[in-house]
């Protein structure tokens, strides 16, 4: 059985984000693993704004969004009596999370996905895909839209070259151990 130390959860605080930090500190209380919050500034995304509008108050604007958004990820941390730290990182999210997670050795990342497909997808892009593509380590995403479908509230993405490792558990087994520790919310 593959044991987690440190899991990172990154969040944006989105309507569904804290599904996804109640996930992961679920996982972390189950593998006795610290809970690692990140939540990523873009302020690339405020590139084209006029200076005098851009700048003035608006650190002040993303990093309320920031500790708002862990004040989640420390909430659940704390219900299920696991050590949390929060980090607010600045620059383009999926390479944040990606570099995040490997420099700091981490065994999992837990993050939230909006499940889209189609056209939304190739328009929008995903953050939960970047980093499914680009990360080394592994990461279970958790769906936040149809939360009252069960079939597809707990949606784990795997990129479509990568191939199963020798599976130590049937398919009921691992169904069963979602179910006993996911009860979260989260965002891409």
């Amino acid at each position: 059985m593959v044991l987690y130390d440190r899991i990172i959860v990154p969040i944006d605080g989105s309507a569904g984000s804290e599904r996804v930090a109640v996930h992961a500190a679920a996982l972390a209380a189950v593998h006795g693993a610290e809970l690692h919050g990140v939540y990523v500034v873009n302020a690339g995304s405020f590139a084209g704004l006029p200076m005098e509008s851009s700048w003035e108050g608006l650190d002040d604007m993303l990093r309320a969004d920031a500790e708002s958004a862990l004040d989640k990820v420390e909430r659940a941390a704390e219900s299920q009596g696991v050590p949390a730290e929060t980090h607010v990182l600045e620059g383009t999210p999926s390479r944040e999370i990606v570099e995040f997670a490997e420099r700091g050795e981490c065994d999992l990342i837990v993050m939230g996905t909006h499940g889209r497909g189609g056209i939304d997808r190739l328009l929008l892009g995903s953050v939960a895909e970047k980093v499914v593509r680009a990360s080394k380590v592994p990461v279970l995403t958790v769906r936040i839209e149809g939360g009252d479908d069960d079939a597809d509230e707990y949606a784990v993405e795997v990129p479509d070259d990568a191939a199963p490792e020798s599976p130590t558990e049937s398919p009921g087994e691992v169904d069963a151990a979602a179910d006993s520790t996911a009860t979260a919310d989260g965002g891409e």
